[in-house]
């Protein structure tokens, strides 16, 4: 939203600097993005009076113009086809900076004989003065503007950009930007007055309203002015308009922007004497209904689209476009003005079918009350009537069968202070909250209660209006201080933020990169992580979603950062190590999701840097273990790996990982056709841990063993075991033994000398003892019983 503090002006009066008020508007809600000064580049550029325009002696499409400046008067060659004696323009004098009107660069203004014929000087084109790309004629500017003034002085403005939140549609207009501004400068505000001249004919008697489905269209309200004369805008309108970032079109037609930009409200004026039966009806749209908009195309509707139609055809799309045969036009004699409340849902469906954003629709999807439309089709007649010569009917046809009741709501005495902290007396936050638009109802012991002006919808209860009052005081005034818990308060959430932390150091120093992703995700995107299953559970959606990739809570991080990579993945950046630590949501029927924080780190690529030591090893799956292995050790965690069964894993590629019987997560491949999905190649490997879980088992605090001054001895051995036994369970009974300190598989074998249905495992053990030397026949004895119990537990012999 472009505000031009020049029209903001208009409304209240502003004495600060323009960068305090973007300051101050920000810390109070009201974002500004950026500040744009119209104006710093003008200097020498002066308002003129053009006194004669004569032909030029040697160019049929030149002329000389002399200009008026107010303390001398000057002589140059001009070749716009619109100047003319009378005029009042923008002189530049030698030396000033302009934009050139061919190339579009700044250049400096010199001296230049054209056709024979000196010139010192330019009248100005608003494309040389920035103000737009129209260079084919000079800007003529208000007849009252003072001849010999700067033209910065004059003419120039300031431009806020503000970036607002959607919960706040009122500061869509210039009038909702001025009560903020009100209230934080202690100004006063000034409404327009809305009062007008109106013939005997009531509007009943030239238009009839009939609306089909009143929750669609809340509110529909129309006037009539007659012999409107058509033609330009003022100039002061066009002005504010371009400020605004719109583009002025005809009288008509600028005084709906107009508006619309003042209060809010979105506005459209029909061609009276071109709708049929001068008869209004706000229905659906047929299915595959074709209209033409305003723009000249035909478009094909659905029944979800609101149409405005006449006694005959559709005659615009409501909320969001007008119709081309409705269309405003230099012969139009008679105006119908309409000023509605559409649901803001049917509107955003209109505008996301039809593929049509506007100025309109942008304002209506954000929930506009149904107070607006009365008020703003008055000041659009005033309007009508004061720049457009016309003659108002008698009255406003409203057809408004459920009017909205103010809301009230009820503020406890301890309320400010209870939430933000600040001691402010009651007397301060009635005043705050009366300044801007609450209305004082009655204090009680319970509090006090206020009503809510219709313009902030945003207002639903008195942490709302503790809010308000919060931000006009200011959010630096917030007092400081150490969070102050009582007795009884739950450490958990403490402990699992130190936790993260940990793993998240863990993880940085490991290598991989952070990653943050919304917590919204497509259905769609659930699916691709379980390819040709269904979900385990039907994700929780989202009531109103913003868009469809963002409609549900994921389940899983899997899929977020898997769209990351698929964006970076085209850098060739590798290998590709990025973790996220973040929350789940699992579904839980009707009551609220499980929130789980998960730790999700993908992995793939080359797994270290192309070498002529090596070629280019990849990434595999006993790097990701490896990864659970060092996170677990650091954690003091001592973990088991049997066989897991996850859906979205690469059968017999995956392992769950257990402690002390307990999932605290899973490692493997990726299925193909999952990391495919996501238009990434390659081998995927990922691992998941449950942070709470896992953080149940850690033993953080180091136990420390010394170490033994008795030397070691290294043993190898080679078994034979079925293909079924792990390495884990051979493992478990060799570490069984106290005088094993090490255990180290070297190699797997299967093939030639090994009978079908087996493998061999190739094992280094050390032996060690923490209280005396190790002799030969010692280690042999333990290591003949460590064989006795393989044979016995998992059917091992020792190889020959």
């Amino acid at each position: 939203m472009k505000v031009s503090l020049r029209w903001l002006s208009e409304y209240v009066t502003i004495d600060w600097a323009p960068e305090r008020l973007a300051q101050r508007l920000t810390l109070a809600g009201i974002e500004v993005g950026g500040i744009e000064r119209v104006g710093d580049s003008w200097e020498g550029i002066t308002v003129s009076l053009v006194t004669s325009v004569e032909p030029h002696p040697n160019a049929d499409r030149l002329r000389l113009v002399t200009v008026d400046l107010g303390d001398r008067t000057m002589t140059v060659v001009c070749g716009a086809p619109n100047v003319a004696v009378g005029q009042k323009v923008a002189f530049a004098q030698v030396g000033t900076r302009l934009l050139d009107g061919h190339s579009g660069k700044p250049a400096t203004l010199k001296p230049a004989k054209i056709r024979g014929v000196v010139s010192e000087g330019m009248v100005c084109s608003e494309m040389e003065l920035g103000l737009s790309d129209d260079h084919e004629g000079i800007l003529v500017l208000p007849a009252d503007a003072p001849v010999g003034a700067s033209l910065a002085d004059y003419s120039g403005d300031v431009i806020l950009d503000l970036e607002l939140t959607p919960n706040r549609p009122d500061c869509m207009s210039l009038l909702g930007v001025a009560r903020e501004v009100a209230v934080l400068t202690g100004s006063r505000l000034n409404v327009p007055t809305m009062h007008y001249e109106s013939d005997d004919t009531p509007v009943e008697s030239l238009i009839r309203v009939s609306v089909e489905d009143a929750t669609m269209c809340p509110r529909y309200c129309a006037t009539v002015v007659r012999g409107v004369r058509m033609g330009t805008s003022p100039a002061w309108m066009q002005a504010r308009l371009k400020a605004s970032g719109m583009r002025p079109i005809s009288n008509v037609v600028d005084i709906t922007n107009y508006v619309m930009l003042e209060y809010g409200q979105p506005l459209h004026a029909f061609d009276y004497d071109a709708v049929a039966a001068h008869e209004i009806i706000v229905r659906r749209a047929a299915p595959s209904e074709m209209f033409t908009t305003l723009d000249n195309v035909e478009r094909k509707l659905d029944g979800g689209v609101l149409l405005i139609a006449d006694g005959e055809r559709a005659v615009g799309v409501a909320g969001i476009m007008g119709g081309y045969n409705t269309e405003i036009s230099d012969s139009t004699s008679s105006i119908l003005i309409e000023a509605a409340n559409f649901d803001h849902a049917t509107i955003r469906h209109g505008s996301t079918f039809l593929g049509l954003r506007t100025e309109a629709s942008i304002r209506f999807d954000k929930r506009l009350h149904p107070e607006l439309a009365a008020i703003a089709v008055r000041r659009a007649t005033q309007l009508m009537v004061e720049l457009c010569g016309g003659v108002a009917a008698l009255g406003t046809h409203d057809t408004y069968p459920d009017p909205v009741q103010p809301r009230e709501v009820l503020l406890p005495s301890n309320e400010v202070r209870r939430l933000s902290g600040m001691d402010v007396s009651e007397e301060k936050v009635r005043e705050i909250l009366e300044s801007l638009g609450f209305g004082f109802l009655q204090a009680g012991a319970q509090g006090s209660s206020f009503s809510v002006p219709y313009w902030r919808g945003d207002v639903t209860g008195a942490a709302d209006l503790v809010e308000e009052v919060v931000r006009v005081i200011g959010y630096d005034q917030i007092p400081a201080g150490i969070p102050r818990f009582t007795a009884g308060t739950v450490s958990v959430p403490a402990d699992i933020w130190k936790f993260k932390s940990t793993l998240r150091g863990l993880m940085v120093g490991a290598g991989y990169q952070e990653l943050l992703t919304y917590s919204l995700t497509s259905r769609e995107k659930l699916e691709q992580l379980t390819p040709s299953h269904p979900l385990a559970a039907e994700p929780v959606r989202v009531a109103n979603p913003m868009s469809k990739e963002q409609e549900t809570l994921r389940t899983s991080l899997r899929g977020s950062i898997l769209d990351v990579v698929a964006r970076n993945r085209p850098r060739e950046q590798e290998p590709v190590r990025v973790f996220e630590l973040s929350r789940v949501y699992e579904p839980r029927g009707d009551d609220l999701p499980e929130e789980r924080e998960t730790l999700c780190a993908i992995l793939c690529g080359s797994g270290e840097s192309l070498s002529w030591r090596h070629g280019e090893p990849r990434i595999d799956f006993y790097e990701a273990k490896g990864l659970v292995e060092f996170i677990l050790a650091k954690s003091g965690v001592v973990a088991r790996y049997v066989p897991g069964t996850d859906r979205g894993l690469f059968p017999g590629r995956q392992a769950d990982v257990l402690v002390d019987g307990d999932r605290i997560g899973v490692v493997g491949q990726l299925h193909p056709s999952v990391p495919q999905s996501f238009e990434v190649s390659g081998d995927v490997f990922m691992l998941e841990l449950d942070v709470a879980r896992l953080m149940a088992h850690s033993r953080l605090r180091a136990i420390c063993e010394p170490l033994s001054r008795f030397p070691f001895s290294e043993r190898d051995l080679a078994i034979v075991v079925d293909e079924s036994v792990s390495y884990e369970s051979v493992a478990d009974i060799i570490r069984a033994f106290a005088l094993v300190s090490e255990t180290s598989l070297f190699d797997v074998y299967t093939g030639e000398q090994i009978p079908a249905g087996k493998k061999s495992f190739a094992i280094r053990l050390v032996y060690q003892a923490s209280d005396r030397t190790l002799t030969d026949s010692a280690v042999n004895e333990v290591q003949k019983q460590i064989l006795l119990k393989l044979h016995a537990g998992v059917g091992a012999v020792l190889r020959g």
